[in-house]
């Protein structure tokens, strides 16, 4: 018989929370039946636009806040989020994430090899080929690695990308077709216990530090793979083997796609499409 997935519970290692915020200091409580205490938290302010997503993760530390549709380098918020609880996190009275009456979405993952994701930092050195080692026991399928420091932007790997995957790049923060750049993978593909990192100043500056955000394929829980569009109103169908919890999709092969998000809280059903960009300060629209 074969084996539908290897994760039997996937609220224990990813849950969507939707919520309105007060304007004050809060704890909020994810809304599984399973607790969970997320190792990464990406919010976004749904309702108004001009606000950047958000992102904390427990490697940097509560407060340690990145902007995934930015290159703005790390900024400490002590108004940001505060904690990461066993069932959700604390968050204080931040606007683009508390704003009194505003909806917010917050995308929670847990960091382990068992889910196929890995949180780590490493220290630049400016040399090509340069290893870097991972935790995940497995091939990264999907890598999202920046110099968090300083400006710079959002690297992102992704094994269907092209066919040599390992030669190329996209960057999160923009909405830039695929690139070759050898000085950011040096052309080696990652493996089950290294990434390689070329000598480019956005993953790999000397004297700067670096975030990576890594994730494996996990049968009945993630997937990460690319589909040809046919302009049609009833798109290609999409093969996963499982009802995602969460899609993020671009146009790799021409400039000016956006990094579009849906999740099963903001679209809860078929035929309802409520749209984030990854790379945009927009409120949410359909």
């Amino acid at each position: 018989m074969a084996v539908y997935t290897t994760i039997d519970n996937p609220e224990l290692y990813f849950q969507v929370k939707l919520y309105t915020g007060t304007g004050s200091a809060a704890s909020i409580t994810l809304d599984g039946d399973e607790n969970m205490q997320p190792d990464m938290v990406w919010f976004k302010n749904r309702s108004s636009a001009g606000n950047n997503h958000l992102l904390y993760d427990s490697v940097r530390g509560t407060t340690k806040t990145l902007k995934p549709s930015s290159d703005a380098a790390e900024a400490t918020d002590s108004n940001g989020l505060t904690a990461f609880n066993s069932d959700g996190f604390s968050i204080g009275d931040k606007g683009s994430l508390n704003n009194s009456s505003d909806n917010i979405v917050a995308w929670c993952w847990k960091e382990t090899a068992d889910a196929g994701f890995d949180i780590l930092t490493f220290e630049g050195n400016s040399t090509d080929d340069t290893d870097i080692s991972h935790n995940l026991s497995a091939v990264p399928h999907f890598m999202i690695v920046r110099n968090f420091d300083a400006a710079k932007e959002w690297v992102v790997y992704h094994h269907k990308n092209t066919s040599a995957p390992e030669t190329d790049q996209l960057v999160l923060n923009t909405t830039a077709a695929t690139t070759d750049s050898d000085d950011k993978w040096s052309d080696e593909a990652p493996t089950s216990s290294v990434f390689t990192v070329g000598d480019s100043s956005q993953l790999n500056q000397s004297s700067h530090t670096s975030i990576a955000y890594l994730w494996s394929e996990k049968q009945g829980f993630s997937k990460f793979g690319s589909f040809t569009g046919n302009g049609n109103a009833d798109g290609p169908f999409i093969y996963t083997g499982f009802r995602p919890a969460w899609v993020m999709w671009k146009i790799s092969s021409a400039s000016g796609g956006h990094w579009h998000i849906s999740d099963n809280k903001r679209s809860a059903y078929n035929g309802q499409h409520s749209v984030l960009k990854a790379n945009a300060t927009n409120a949410e629209y359909t």
